[in-house]
């Protein structure tokens, strides 16, 4: 499905969200470097810990509204959220307000993707799901190539600048959804709700998702993507510790003489660029390419790819042995993502959609709760060890998903919602 006979809606965000994550890269992966020099490594540690209990309650309020209010107030929430804050962020004279406004920003992102979500699921019919999710993987992605090289300059030496910048981002952002965007949700007896008081529809949405987590094949799906996100999320995590730490410094080119030495620390931001570029070059030709797959297979396989990958780390240290793995840790992850969408937007019952598109972004979020646990251990295990607890949840997640088909074949007509 060729982007010039997309949607409009779809144009504008797919230009907005490009122009967002491309500053998103520029200071995030800096955040916690940020926190750990102004007030230590073990209170910023700590500190990490809080954003995501946030996120999880802005993906399920974003969620449950967006499909009561409908996807454009919400999206326009959360954006004018994200503006503010940074602008918060901009304007602060304490690492304190810092970190309320890195919080905000999380939450404003938390409250927006539901909605954005379905409405690419309203939009586009579940043939071409898979392709419309990768193409805007692509462009999420194409920050993550350059932002962190900018970044390193750009946030610890024009931080202000950087942070303003957002801002103007975001604001333009408001205003091309305010005027160029319509709502999609389709009709639902939820928005007669919305005037509902706070407290009526809180309840209301909570019984909603404990309907939702008694369904028992996307509670399978579920915990089958939290096991998965544990070694996929192990590129922001314990994948840094282990390389700067235990991959001694080499040439780059060990076959030519003067080849430039790189140290751990080198090699690591080699690695991490190379992951982008990857998903850059690739996604929307592997998504094409898996178009026929099942999406039982593709699960299973991304599983099989991140953790088996991960894991090969620790059998080599040369470099270019790392870029090998690298690209089937990548390859994981990258098949996995439109799935993962493209999946559950034809699950979900229409009225639900985009609850059932924010209880699915909890995945992530409780991933990044168990994920660092591979941090922890490095204290005290040896390498090979935290990479087989990698391995070992990769496993669980491709037997758990073996069972959610199972189910879901079996009793694909079951009431949800």
């Amino acid at each position: 499905m060729q982007i010039r006979v997309w949607n409009s809606n779809l144009k504008v965000r797919l230009i907005g969200e490009a122009l967002f994550n491309m500053l998103f890269w520029m200071y995030f992966p800096f955040i916690t470097v940020y926190f750990g020099q102004a007030l230590g490594n073990d209170i910023a540690g700590m500190l990490m810990t809080v954003p995501p209990v946030f996120s999880i309650l802005g993906a399920l309020l974003g969620g449950a509204m967006a499909d009561r209010a409908g996807r454009r107030p919400i999206m326009l929430l959360g954006v004018s959220l994200q503006m503010v804050m940074f602008a918060c962020f901009a304007l602060s004279p304490s690492h304190w307000i810092d970190y309320v406004a890195f919080i905000g920003i999380g939450l404003g992102g938390a409250i927006y993707r539901p909605a954005s979500a379905a409405m690419v699921a309203d939009l586009v019919p579940a043939e071409h799901r898979r392709e419309i999710f990768a193409t805007f993987s692509t462009a999420n992605n194409l920050g993550a190539v350059l932002g962190p090289a900018l970044g390193a300059v750009f946030f610890f030496h024009y931080r202000q600048e950087l942070l303003w910048t957002c801002s103007a981002i975001m604001l333009l952002y408001f205003i091309a959804i305010y005027f160029m965007i319509h709502e999609t949700s389709p009709p639902s007896g939820n928005k007669a709700e919305a005037s509902a008081s706070i407290s009526s529809v809180f309840r209301k949405q909570w019984q909603s998702y404990g309907i939702i987590f008694r369904d028992k094949v996307f509670l399978v799906y579920t915990l089958a993507g939290i096991c998965a996100m544990v070694s996929i999320l192990q590129l922001d995590l314990y994948l840094p510790v282990y390389i700067i730490n235990e991959v001694p410094a080499q040439p780059f080119f060990p076959w030519i003489a003067d080849s430039p030495v790189l140290t751990g620390t080198d090699i690591f931001g080699w690695v991490l660029g190379f992951n982008g570029l990857l998903f850059v070059l690739f996604i929307l030709p592997v998504t094409k390419w898996l178009g026929s797959w099942k999406e039982r297979n593709v699960f299973i396989l991304s599983s099989l790819l991140s953790g088996v990958g991960t894991f090969a780390l620790g059998l080599g240290s040369n470099i270019w042995y790392l870029f090998f793995v690298t690209v089937i840790f990548t390859f994981g992850e990258m098949v996995r993502s439109p799935v993962t969408q493209s999946f559950i937007s034809r699950y979900a019952p229409e009225h639900a959609r985009a609850q059932y598109m924010a209880a699915d972004s909890l995945q992530p979020t409780i991933g990044r709760f168990l994920a660092p646990i591979t941090v922890f251990l490095s204290t005290w295990v040896p390498p090979m060890g935290v990479l087989s607890l990698i391995l070992l949840f990769a496993l669980i997640s491709a037997a758990l998903y073996i069972q959610l088909f199972r189910m879901y074949v079996e009793h694909p007509e079951q009431q949800r919602g």
